[in-house]
């Protein structure tokens, strides 16, 4: 049986009561430009409908993108956005020539490398790509911050499971992290120890800061580099691997996890936690299964019911999809936004009953 609370008793408690530690704030980078307005609304979107604690979401973005960001975000109900706070940043590079890295692998991309540099008073973030969604509380990822042993200042997941068949293991002409190397769409950050950290490298027998690297470590290897900025990330972490902490393939799960058939078992144990939809899948029908989450977020009203205006078209989308390998594992992609789901209407519950109850 579905139960539906109406969260208009919700206003009689006060905000600690609502979310918990609202105080500490769960810090969210991403990078915006040309035409990602709506997969970056849709994904932050994604965080604040599962959230539990208050999240700041830092936005670099192009100057013409910033009044549609602000006008948008503004529109968003109440009870969201009180949710969490913003702050819309231009796109800046201090080191380095400021064209090359805004032309480096997608329009802006490279704007994350200078995040420690920009964010000084942020102490910890999770950045993600645009085209990112959560399938799960941000607050379950940002507690892999807690597990860093003494050396580790970010946290990235695999570029493949299989490294016979990953891309670094096969063509990368450059040096990269682990056996697969590791992709940069999903990547928890503790910045202050980014800033306090002095890096091997392979241009000096001497450490260097992270903004003294960057613009040195492009010039290098700028003709080696195919995937950007995520190309140098794997090449900073080669040399310095004590300072990587890498999480499973659910956190960061892309179409070549399914397409060629199930390759990452942390999925298929516990579900999708965050969805990656690179290669442009959102956009175009080559995995229908990807799509189908992302339209059934973006067309989710915020204050409908989320079982029966976004889980049950969830599944009735996903009967479409059957004839593709990633459609013919649906409990992949379920198995977490249920349970995320559950929990949101358990925490509704506890906090009418809390209202009934003082009133």
């Amino acid at each position: 049986t579905l139960i539906y609370i109406n969260m208009e008793f919700s206003s009689c408690l006060p905000q600690y009561l609502l979310y918990p530690s609202s105080l500490q704030c769960m810090h969210l980078a991403v990078v915006a430009c040309g035409d990602r307005l709506e997969e970056t609304l849709i994904m932050l979107k994604s965080a604040v409908l599962f959230s539990n604690r208050r999240l700041c979401f830092h936005i670099f973005a192009e100057d013409s993108l910033k009044p549609e960001f602000e006008k948008k975000l503004r529109e968003w109900p109440s009870s969201y956005t009180k949710k969490f706070e913003y702050n819309i940043y231009p796109i800046t590079f201090s080191v380095g020539n400021a064209q090359e890295w805004k032309k480096l692998f997608k329009p802006c991309a490279a704007q994350r490398l200078f995040l420690p540099v920009i964010l000084k008073d942020v102490d910890s973030l999770l950045y993600v790509d645009t085209d990112v969604l959560f399938l799960r509380p941000i607050d379950d990822i940002w507690h892999i911050l807690k597990e860093f042993n003494s050396t580790q200042l970010a946290a990235m997941a695999p570029e493949h499971e299989i490294p016979k068949i990953g891309w670094y293991s096969r063509f990368a002409r450059h040096p990269y992290y682990g056996t697969t190397g590791v992709n940069s769409g999903v990547m928890l950050m503790n910045l202050t120890r980014i800033r306090n950290t002095q890096f091997k490298n392979s241009m000096i027998p001497s450490g260097l800061t992270w903004e003294e690297m960057l613009y040195p470590l492009y010039q290098k290897y700028k003709n080696y580099i195919t995937w950007g900025d995520q190309d140098l990330l794997n090449i900073i972490f080669y040399f310095n691997p004590e300072c990587l902490y890498v999480f499973p393939c659910q956190w960061n799960y892309r179409p070549d996890h399914c397409m060629y058939g199930s390759n990452c078992k942390g999925a298929e144990e516990e579900g999708v936690s965050i969805l990656h939809g690179n290669r442009g899948v959102y956009h175009d029908d080559k995995q229908p299964t990807f799509k189908a989450l992302y339209e059934v977020i973006r067309d989710f009203p915020f204050e409908d019911n989320l079982f029966q205006s976004l889980y049950y078209p969830l599944q009735s989308k996903f009967l479409d999809t059957v004839h593709t390998l990633c459609g013919r594992i649906p409990q992949v992609f379920l198995k977490q936004i249920e349970k995320t789901m559950k929990k949101v209407y358990e925490n509704r519950v506890i906090v009418y009953l809390g209202a009934n109850h003082r009133y």
